[in-house]
């Protein structure tokens, strides 16, 4: 059986992918920063038929819940299949360039950005023992560069001085980590859900939880022939792959 580890998994898309996985047959570990209230999703998901999820407390800010999580997992099944860096935080709004202070700058990236950092460094090694990992990083459209320079694009006027750098950042960072795991079985990727009705945009995305977490799930369950180090973007209905 193989296992996978979402972070930020007690709610919306996160949840909704763990929902998924779970049906397809993987263990599942529901990644929460508050253990309780991830337990009340554990009871209430196997109450509703869902097999093989557990609670797991992780805060990506916080390294010793990283290294306590990995004992776990290392400890339960001795190998991390799947690791999708799911938390993330918008920041408060309104976010310009000119006026946004250094600590609003701090606080996002430190989830963002550096928190996916954290969990994969921590949990590489776990990783490295699966015959098929896949590491697939949350993303936003809001992170093209290409896009956002485009006058074309739906979302263009939408811009955020933090947020959006943030999931820049991150695509970069995902670039150079699945280049450095290339020549290994792994398969390293962001994945934009779209533009998603959920509790981080007060529900104003026009799509749905299933469908973010259908595509979520599409491409990170892959063949050993598909593609790492691309950007897939819901929002892209043509040939899925965003420009960067």
């Amino acid at each position: 059986m193989k296992t996978v580890l979402i972070t930020g998994a007690n709610r919306s898309i996160g949840l909704e992918t763990a929902k998924q996985l779970s049906k397809k047959g993987l263990f599942v570990y529901l990644g929460t920063r508050d253990l309780i209230k991830g337990q009340e999703v554990e009871k209430d998901l196997l109450e509703k038929g869902f097999q093989n999820i557990q609670a797991i407390q992780i805060d990506v800010t916080k390294p010793e819940t990283i290294l306590e999580a990995k004992k776990i997992v290392e400890k339960e099944q001795g190998k991390l299949d799947i690791l999708i860096n799911n938390a993330g935080i918008s920041g408060a709004f309104p976010q310009n360039s000119e006026d946004s202070s250094i600590e609003d700058f701090q606080e996002v990236f430190d989830t963002n950005f550096f928190g996916v950092i954290r969990v994969t460094q921590i949990f590489l090694d776990l990783l490295k023992k699966s015959e098929t990992p896949r590491i697939s990083n949350i993303t936003s459209g809001l992170g093209s560069l290409t896009l956002h320079n485009d006058p074309n694009w739906q979302y263009y006027s939408v811009k955020s001085a933090i947020y959006g750098p943030s999931k820049t950042a991150l695509n970069a960072y995902t670039i150079v980590l699945a280049y450095e795991l290339k020549d290994l079985p792994f398969k390293v990727n962001v994945i934009d859900p779209g533009f998603t009705a959920t509790d981080f945009n007060h529900h104003s995305g026009p799509g749905t939880v299933e469908n973010a977490a259908t595509f979520i799930v599409k491409h990170t369950l892959t063949e050993e022939n598909a593609p790492t180090g691309q950007f897939f973007s819901n929002d892209i209905k043509d040939s899925e792959i965003s420009p960067w």
